[in-house]
């Protein structure tokens, strides 16, 4: 049974709407006003919302930002009930997200007929991300075990040569396999960390008590973070001349941990798929609103059907190219930014240049 809540403070519209959709078999909620009509939505979201514009305490336009900046209500289907039939209102709240518009005084048939093709529409789209469930089932039950077994191999079989040839290796060449099998390892531990992380971002996505808290955390100099941890990467890579940094400094809604997270994720795929002697640049600009970071390099790029399909577990031309990990990195980026209600782009021209723009809410100083 499909539950509506319905938010409108004139009584006699409120019950009447409420009579007639219990009638039609559904299970329905009801608030006088927008504070409590949005606190029922958080606390137990429904299947669709019916809102009124003009209420008491939090108009119909605030419900639904609200609604729409919280990734647990951010695409439940959303019709104004309202007596504002203006083109200017109307682009308002379908700017806003609005699905639909239904001036009053309407009729029982046409609110039944906007319900059920919000409805539809809403089921359509919850197949669609069931099928892209389980093409990621899929993804991970083909490429985990392999990714896994790379770096195991490695340490499996230099640990073995280790063992059996001992006595006629030379030091240096100890010292060497050593290497080797913590680098496997390294790799296998980073791994594993990485599938567990995006396993949990997932599964925290459905819990707005974790969001909520996660969106509490507040970084108070950004620029440091992106600064120490941009250049560790292009030292690593043996490239810390090609790294250049432009970076303004504002406190964000998001903690030093999963700041760091993101940059190593963006900035790490930034010298992994460009050539040395290339530059990587990373700014962050401040706007009135958010803290926007672009990391820049001018690798091999990727085409618009390749971002379009970005996911874990997705792998570009791998025939062509090496490619060390799972290409959980970027997934894991954009689903952590995404968690902290803010954005990630990719604006890409195959082989010229690749833009990673990250925009992150800013916090209270």
């Amino acid at each position: 049974m499909k539950r509506i809540l319905i938010i409108e403070d004139e009584r006699s519209i409120r019950e009447s709407v409420l009579e007639l959709l219990e009638v039609e078999g559904f299970n329905v909620t009801s608030a006088e006003n927008g504070s409590v009509g949005l606190q029922i939505v958080q606390e137990h979201p429904p299947d669709l919302v019916l809102c009124d514009v003009i209420m008491p305490e939090l108009d119909g336009y605030e419900v639904l930002t609200a609604l729409r900046q919280n990734p647990i209500t951010a695409t439940i289907p959303f019709i104004f009930l309202t007596a504002k039939g203006m083109k200017e209102d109307i682009r308002q709240g379908m700017g806003l997200g609005a699905d639909d518009y239904l001036i009053k005084p309407f009729t029982p048939q046409e609110l039944l007929r906007a319900i059920a093709t919000r409805l539809e529409r809403q089921q359509v789209l919850v197949n669609h991300s069931q099928k892209q469930l389980e093409n990621l089932r899929s993804s991970i039950a083909l490429s985990l075990p392999h990714e896994l077994r790379t770096p195991l191999n490695g340490i499996l079989g230099l640990a073995e040569l280790l063992r059996d040839e001992y006595e006629q290796i030379e030091r240096q060449e100890i010292v060497e396999l050593a290497e080797g099998i913590h680098n496997a390892a390294e790799r296998l531990h980073r791994l594993i960390q990485n599938y567990l992380l995006y396993v949990e971002l997932e599964l925290m996505t459905m819990d707005t008590e974790r969001v909520q808290t996660l969106q509490s955390a507040r970084t108070y100099y950004p620029k440091v973070v992106i600064a120490k941890v941009a250049t560790q990467i292009a030292n690593q890579a043996g490239r810390l001349a090609d790294l250049h940094l432009n970076l303004q400094n504002t406190v964000v809604q998001i903690s030093d941990l999963k700041l760091t997270k993101i940059v190593e994720e963006v900035t790490g795929n930034a010298f992994k798929f460009s050539k040395a002697g290339t530059p990587v640049t990373l700014t962050a600009v401040i706007t009135d609103q958010e803290l926007v970071l672009s990391v820049i390099d001018q690798g091999r790029g990727m085409t618009p059907e390749q971002i379009d399909s970005l996911g874990p577990y997705v792998q570009f031309e791998r025939k062509f190219y090496e490619q060390q990990g799972s290409g959980l990195g970027l997934a894991i980026a954009k689903r952590l930014v995404e968690l902290h209600a803010g954005t990630l782009t990719i604006e890409s021209i195959p082989f010229q240049q690749t833009t990673v723009q990250v925009m992150l809410p800013r916090g209270e100083d």
